[in-house]
């Protein structure tokens, strides 16, 4: 048995609410029993949910609130309007006053970051907390941050990405010095904007408790070039939907190619494994979840449009955050960077 673990669920968030959140906490649960939920919503949505799911009952406690944020409203009106009562803001305020060790939302993306700004605060010398993903690659799987909850990032910016990434991979793949990229035009140290160059020689030439291997281009991502690829919200955002989208077309071609002639339909009926393998690498619901890195609490960010199965893979990286205590970690590596950034400066 493993330590427990509370995560507060947003059950109203996301396109579905408690119709996806009780059906994926008790997925989740199963892969990890010691988990206990505070599912924070309309309590007459969510009991009759509940009902199936005896050892989810039992873990569970629900808080009501009948107050929910819109997928459409505007982070500043969701702030004015959602804080205290909504079950977005208590999901939160259960992380801050230490009820729960995560809290996981499906919903409104730009709500939840001004809400956990505001509720959680960043932590000491970080300017803006981002949003990282967990990605697949060839042979494993890497991180990206920033993936949209900055539109864009200067040079300080993107070295502080750089430091929280590491400090996650470190805590999620278990690695004493990952290797950091920063996604650029090219792998040449002349291009690419100004920012990205600066940051680049920044990370270069100052200690560092991670490896920099400099510029990585889009396609390296997937080839898994580095452990961790840094950008900027609006550039990571674009690259993600655009693999979900191309793992979607490739999958449509799949289908098609496979049901065009009697041979092909045999063909897919004798590969049947193989193809199973590949949906499962290339289904973006396995590593549905970004966490917001940089604030004093663990929060995940689920796609509002999943189901069960792939809310259920947002909870399994909260318990991971939670578990490897990467907030404490994060914390640390943030201040060291800054003393040898300062210690440089000095020299």
């Amino acid at each position: 048995m493993g330590a427990e673990v509370t995560i507060s669920l947003d059950a109203m968030g996301g396109d579905q609410g408690p119709e996806v959140v009780v059906p994926g906490a008790a997925d989740a649960l199963i892969r990890n029993p010691d988990l206990r939920f505070l599912l924070i919503g309309d309590e007459k949505r969510i009991r009759p949910l509940l009902e199936p799911y005896k050892r989810l009952k039992e873990r569970s406690e629900v808080i009501h609130t009948d107050v929910a944020i819109s997928m459409d409203q505007k982070p500043s009106v969701a702030l004015r309007k959602g804080r205290w009562h909504s079950s977005m803001w208590l999901a939160l305020q259960m992380v801050k006053d230490g009820r729960a060790d995560a809290a996981v939302s499906a919903g409104n993306t730009g709500a939840l970051m001004a809400m956990a700004k505001f509720c959680l605060r960043t932590l000491e010398q970080v300017d803006r907390p981002a949003i990282a993903a967990i990605w697949p690659t060839i042979d494993s799987e890497c991180i990206v941050l920033d993936v949209g909850a900055n539109v864009g990032a200067d040079a300080r910016q993107l070295i502080e990405f750089s430091v929280m990434g590491a400090a996650m991979a470190r805590a999620v793949f278990n690695l004493e010095k990952p290797s950091i990229g920063l996604l650029n035009i090219g792998v040449e140290e002349v291009k690419g904007l100004d920012h990205i160059k600066e940051a680049g020689q920044a990370l270069r030439s100052t200690p560092l408790s991670f490896r920099y291997h400099g510029f990585v281009e889009g396609d390296d991502i997937g080839r898994g070039a580095v452990d961790v690829v840094v950008t900027d919200g609006f550039t990571g955002n674009i690259a993600l939907k655009t693999a979900e989208g191309t793992a979607k077309q490739i999958s449509a071609y799949l289908r098609a190619a496979m049901g065009r002639s009697f041979l092909a339909r045999m063909g897919a009926v004798l590969a049947q494994g193989a193809f199973s393998a590949l949906r499962d690498k290339m289904d973006p619901r396995q590593l549905n979840g970004g966490i917001f890195l940089g604030l004093n609490g663990i929060v995940v960010k689920s796609h509002g449009g999943t189901d069960a199965t792939g809310f259920a893979s947002a909870i399994d990286l909260a318990s991971d955050m939670a578990s490897s205590d990467v907030v404490r970690r994060l914390a640390d590596d943030v201040a060291r960077f800054q003393t040898e950034l300062q210690l440089e400066g000095a020299a």
